[in-house]
């Protein structure tokens, strides 16, 4: 039997707790401040490299490295057919980015992101002809190399 010294549901206590409130603010501004960062530093660098000079300068190529990320999906639902599309799956995908490191004549070193085609016919110990603006890669000529008599 319910006594008026039990109340199940007071008025007081409506809402969720003031702690919890907090703590979801906090996070929900660290990820808009996280956000805000990425664009403001994103922005800044393409304003940096507008503004910079397009060089051309002689150069070595002395490495090159990849950066491979890999994100994992999700599976279809449980009990699906083998074989059957993933409706309600995504799929597992994978991206690669790829850097070459020019040296130049001064001894300065620059590592610049470069297309996977340009990627591709560049080889460690190449010389040539480097163009570029602030951290943007416009191109690479390769200096023929005329070998000596055999």
């Amino acid at each position: 039997m319910l006594t008026e010294e039990f109340i199940p549901f007071d008025q007081a206590m409506s809402g969720p707790p003031p702690l919890f409130m907090a703590f979801f603010g906090l996070v929900a501004m660290m990820i808009v401040a996280g956000f805000a960062f990425v664009i403001i530093k994103g922005v800044s660098q393409w304003r940096a490299n507008e503004a910079s000079p397009l060089r051309s300068v002689e150069a070595l190529v002395v490495s090159r490295r990849t950066d491979v990320r890999r994100r994992s999906g999700s599976p279809g639902l449980p009990g699906a057919e083998a074989g059957a599309p993933m409706s309600a799956g995504t799929p597992s995908t994978a991206s690669t980015t790829y850097f070459v490191t020019f040296e130049e004549p001064s001894g300065e070193r620059r590592e610049l992101m470069v297309s996977g085609r340009d990627f591709g016919q560049l080889a460690e110990g190449d010389r040539g002809h480097l163009v570029h603006q602030g951290t943007r890669y416009k191109g690479f000529t390769r200096q023929t190399v005329v070998d000596g008599p055999r």
